[in-house]
């Protein structure tokens, strides 16, 4: 006879190769198998560590007991680890139509990231792990960039990443100046920069606490509006030399991860937004590293990048600002935890032991 001792109860017999067996307490007992070698199948009923062995007993003939095996341990869980990488939309610049001023430029998506101990946004610690049960199905949302301002509005926010329970923000809109009310950079997952109207500046928008940095400001005296903050950097302060030869503030740079086995910079700022006139000569910012779009001076500003959740880039009076770019959200484990089962059609890789999931849209994902 063999039998086959689990440590635990928690489990149903279901069946032999050959031979006949039984549960037995904590054991499933096998016998009349003679030389063949019984193959059981049984179900464990509870998540748990469990140590197995194994020995031959004598019922009948002139051989003894034998000693147990050594022991293998198996562990049964119905969660599974998955390790994320979630991105918000982008937010749009604001507008610039009228007023004479530079428009703030849009802030980055939220940056939420638990992967390998990297650092997740606003420079904080990595997140914990994901912990997905067996089953269940998590739905996958990737945030759209936000629009640019237009009729003395800022900057639309950018749309809101989600994998399950984690929620990154969508970046806030950058600061109008074709509006007494629509000066200040909008707060989101990183804040939308200053602008200016009249006498007034507009405040910065915030970031979003462990997502992304506030936006900067626009310069006290004219033209030169503040940069979109970004995952790891507050978007850049616009200043003024004389006559009015100001540099309005970049984007604030984001995160670089290497979640897909590429370091891959996202979630930056939008660039400031500036306004040229006459003898006068006036920089705008540049895009935060990760996507950010360049503001504009006499051109139209830059959108940012899709699928990386930069900020659109400002612009200066009577030019067009620029939108922000679409997040992302991607999921890495194990690849014997995969299920294989998805909607949304992201994009599925393998390295080493891990299946890697980027979702450029929007889904789901089954534990």
């Amino acid at each position: 006879k063999l039998i086959l001792d689990m440590g635990s109860s928690n489990f149903t017999y279901s069946s032999v190769s050959v031979g006949t067996a039984s549960k037995v307490g904590n054991t499933v007992e096998c016998i009349g198998f003679t030389t063949n070698n019984p193959a059981v199948t049984i179900q464990f009923t509870a998540e748990a560590t469990y140590s197995v062995t194994a020995k031959s007993v004598n019922i009948a003939g002139t051989y003894g007991d034998s000693a147990s095996s050594n022991a293998d341990s198996i562990t049964i869980s119905n969660s599974i680890d998955i390790d994320y990488l979630v991105v918000g939309g982008g937010a749009g610049a604001g507008d610039s139509a009228t007023g004479g001023n530079g428009s703030g430029g849009g802030g980055a998506g939220g940056y939420r990231n638990s992967y390998n101990s990297e650092t997740s946004g606003a420079n904080s610690s990595s997140e914990t792990s994901f912990s997905a049960s067996v089953g269940t199905v998590y739905t996958v949302t990737v945030g759209a960039g936000g629009s640019y301002g237009s009729s003395g509005a800022a900057g639309t926010n950018g749309g809101d990443s989600v994998f399950g329970s984690i929620t990154s923000t969508g970046g806030g809109g950058g600061g109008s100046t074709g509006s007494t009310s629509g000066r200040d950079g909008v707060s989101g997952g990183a804040g939308g920069g200053g602008s200016k109207y009249g006498g007034t500046i507009g405040s910065a928008g915030a970031g979003t606490s462990s997502q992304g940095k506030g936006g900067g400001t626009h310069s006290p005296t004219h033209w030169s509006a503040g940069g979109g903050g970004g995952a790891s950097q507050i978007g850049g302060t616009g200043t003024q030399s004389t006559d009015y030869n100001g540099v309005s503030g970049d984007g604030g740079d984001g995160l670089s991860s290497s979640i897909t086995d590429s370091s891959i910079t996202r979630a930056g700022g939008g660039g400031g937004g500036n306004y040229e006139n006459g003898p006068y000569t006036s920089t705008p910012g540049a895009g935060g590293a990760g996507g950010g779009g360049a503001g504009g001076d006499g051109i139209p500003g830059t959108a940012g990048t899709t699928n990386t959740g930069g900020g659109g880039g400002g612009s200066g009076e009577y030019d067009q600002a620029a939108s922000g770019g679409s997040g992302v959200v991607v999921l890495r484990m194990a690849t014997s935890s995969y299920s294989g089962t998805t909607t949304g059609s992201p994009s599925v890789s393998t390295s080493g032991s891990d299946t890697i999931l980027t979702y450029n849209g929007s889904g789901s994902y089954t534990g």
